[in-house]
Order: structure tokens, then sequence, then C-alpha cells
């Protein structure tokens, strides 16, 4: 699993600023997604809703800082219980100390790319970014180095899951200087919306700075030393000149990514373990690649909103397939505990995907997905609601109108209009709200999803 890695950053879902080699073989030779959803797109609520299969009001960690209650069950937990070995290595961010693994190697909250602690099974735990012993390199190369360390000595006779959990291409862009020309003469294309002013739809982007999500006043410190320091946040120059610099970085570490995503593969597939694994890339968020003018994720806008999912299972997998059923991140630990024989347990809220894997979607599989984003980083607090052809977006907090937004997908993929005060789509709005209550209350008012 990687760290905000768009969909549209992956030359297998169709990037043609940069190649992915390491990950479209993996699509080769499984299946890919086009439409998973996470249902909270920010780094740490992300990651506990998918270890916990639960949505953040029933796991507890809403907002990043806030701490996982690592009592709760998890599906490592129920894998270790079963007799699997169980491991972590690599981004954790939910503060406190990783429950249900027989290894963890984890750094500390959101770490650094050179030279960055790690905290080890066997060391004093301490929360947040205390604690670790510092291993010299690259961040990513020694995730990867340590993952193949792990597979080498682990019980032969167990069965295992190994959790490699990267923070590229997350923030800030540093990475090994043979990748510092690549894309260097490219001209980076900017995308048709990239000078949204969002005329009529979400009055916060139209109006505020908005400094964790609008290129118009990104601050990413490595920027200071690289653009000229007249240039005011703001203005359209500012937008304009930041936006390739960041694109490039952003690449550079999804190339690094890629390539030691092969380097594990290559383990993988020469060690007689091809055959009998299950590999899952994917990622915690989706991310903005200047849609809309904006980077980073939180809004429930479709990059943001998107993750990409490869999983191969050679023999089991047909190879080359492609899906566009819904899954959501929540389907991760049912698929996990499917295919390893155990019982989901009646809190966990997703659904195995093992049918859609086998190319046997059933008649009554999911057509609508919730979202909710608890207010952080000067994005405020919104739930919606996903179907094929519509999506439906409350900011139940908003001062000021509209604090609806509708879109339609098929006719408006890139959601440019909203449509919440059209007349012609009054019903559809009607149905989209009793839906989107109906599944509200499905998913964060159910009292079985208890800790």
């Amino acid at each position: 699993m990687s760290d905000d890695h768009a969909s549209g950053a992956i030359s297998a879902y169709g990037n043609s600023l940069l190649e992915t080699p390491n990950i479209d073989k993996l699509a080769d030779q499984g299946m890919r997604f086009n439409n998973c959803f996470n249902i909270v797109s920010l780094c740490g609520p992300s990651k506990a809703a998918i270890l916990s299969g639960k949505y953040s009001i029933h796991n507890g960690y809403m907002r990043n800082g806030d701490s996982f209650e690592r009592n709760q069950t998890t599906f490592p937990k129920l894998l270790q219980q079963a007799g699997y070995e169980t491991a972590i290595i690599g981004k954790w961010h939910l503060v406190t100390q990783p429950a249900g693994f027989d290894y963890y190697n984890v750094i500390p909250f959101q770490g650094k790319f050179f030279d960055c602690p790690m905290k080890e099974t066997g060391q004093k735990w301490q929360d947040r970014d205390k604690g670790g012993i510092i291993q010299p390199g690259y961040l990513t190369e020694v995730i990867t180095d340590k993952a193949i360390d792990w597979l080498k000595n682990r019980d032969k006779k167990r069965p295992f899951y190994l959790l490699v959990h990267h923070k590229a291409p997350h923030e800030p862009y540093h990475y090994p200087e043979r990748y510092e020309e690549l894309l260097e003469d490219k001209t980076i294309a900017e995308p048709d919306n990239f000078n949204d002013s969002f005329d009529g739809r979400n009055h916060v982007l139209a109006n505020n700075e908005c400094r964790y999500s609008k290129f118009s006043y990104i601050s990413m410190p490595f920027l200071k030393d690289i653009l000229p320091q007249d240039m005011e946040n703001g203005t359209a120059d500012y937008k304009t000149v930041s936006y390739p610099i960041v694109m490039k970085g952003y690449h550079r570490l999804v190339a690094a990514l890629d390539e030691n995503i092969g380097r594990l593969m290559d383990f993988v597939d020469n060690s007689e373990l091809e055959k009998n694994t299950i590999v899952v890339y994917t990622s915690d968020n989706g991310w903005f690649l200047g849609d809309h003018g904006l980077f980073n994720k939180m809004w429930m806008y479709e990059e943001s909103l998107h993750v990409p999912l490869i999983i191969r299972y050679p023999g089991k997998i047909k190879p080359a397939t492609m899906s566009d059923d819904f899954v959501s991140v929540l389907d991760f630990a049912p698929t996990f505990l499917d295919y390893a024989g155990i019982k989901k347990p009646v809190q966990f809220q997703g659904q195995s995907i093992k049918p859609v894997l086998s190319g046997n979607t059933p008649d009554d599989w999911k057509s609508a997905h919730f979202y909710h984003y608890f207010g952080q980083f000067e994005v405020p607090s919104h739930y919606g609601i996903r179907t094929n052809d519509y999506k439906l977006i409350y900011f139940y907090e908003a001062e000021q109108e509209p604090k609806w937004e509708l879109y339609d997908m098929k006719n408006d993929p890139k959601e440019m209009v909203n449509l919440i005060h059209n007349p012609e789509y009054t019903d559809i709005f009607k149905n989209l709200e009793i839906l989107l209550l109906a599944k509200r209350k499905e998913f964060e008012e159910s009292r079985i999803c208890n800790i």
C-alpha cells in the first residue's frame, strides 16, 4: 500500500506522463478495479478503516492525530489467531503501538524519506513521532529491503500476511539523486479544469485560501527554495509555476515506488511464492493531480475518492481482467478473511470481493458508496453518496448555500456543474437524499458496530 497514490498516476489506469511498468505488470497478471473508493480520504482514518473494517465513527479514528484503539478487532488479529504469521513494515500513522502483528517495523507518524527512524518489535514503544532507530538510506528502498528480509526469515511452516506500507508518494518530494532529471524536460499539461472557479458550487473553495488544497496557495517547504522570492501566493503566476514543479516531484516518488515494487515482486516470483500468494496493490487515498486547481485529497471529488486496486492470484484470478464493480477499502478485510477461510465478524461493514475476483459478481452487488469526511485541514465536514450515475454531497456545517452538490457522473465526470437547483433533477435529488440518509443510518448509526 502506498500513500496518496492517485489512480491517474499509474500508466495501467491511463497515465501518459510516466510509465509504471511494475504496477502495470501486476495488472496484467490479475484484476484491476476502476471503482475502488475510500470511505474517508485522509491517511490515518483511511488506514484505520482498512484495519478495523469499520467506518471512522465506529473505529474511533476520525482525524489525523487521533489515537487508534488497539484493543479493537482487526483483520491482522484474526489472521494471527488462525495461525498466520503477520507483519507490517513501513508507514503506520495510527499513533498507538501496532497490535495483531508477530512483527512490526514502522516509521514514526509521517517519518522522512532519508535516514528515517523506525520502531521495531522488541524496542520500547513510544507513541506518535517519538522513538525509533535511524535506518540509513532512502525510505522506499529501506522498507522494501526489510520486507524482503522478513520474507526470507519468516517461519516457513506457517502461512503469512505481510503489509508493506510505503510513505511514497506522499510529500515532501525527496527522492534519490538518480531521479533528479526524470521529467525535467517534460511539459506538464494543466488539466482542463485547472482554473476552476467553483461557481455555483463549493463556496469554501471559491472564497477561501484552502492552503492544504489549492495550488494558488500551496506552501510545501521545498517550493520556497525554487520559486522566485517576489512571487506571491494567491496569484495566477504562483499557481501556474508551482504546478509542474509539484507534479514532477510527485511522479519521481512514484517512479521510485514502482521500481521497488518490482524488486519485491521479483523476490516473490523467484522464491516459490508466486503461485500460492495473493498480491494486492492499493493506496490509502486518491490525490488531485491539479484537477479543479487542487492538490492533496480530502474532498469527495472523484480524484480523491478513487484509489487504485490491483489483485493478483495465479490460477484463481484471471489475468489482465478489469472490473467496474463498486468496491471500497472496507471490503479488504472481509476479502482477506474469506480467502483464509475465516468467518467475517459481524462488526465488519464491508463484504468479500472474492466472487467479483472469480468473475461471478452477485446480482445484488452494491450500487452505491457512502463517504464521510470529518473537517480538518481547512476542508469542511461533509458526507455523500456515489452511485453509477450520480453523486450527492452534503456540507453539513456550511453557513452558506449551496450546502448540497449534485453531479451527473455520466454527463459531467469532471464535476463542474452543480445540479442541485436544476428543476429537471428535483426528483433525482430527492431519491438520492433518501438513499444517502439510509446509507448513513446503515453504516454510522448501526448498533452492531461496537469496538
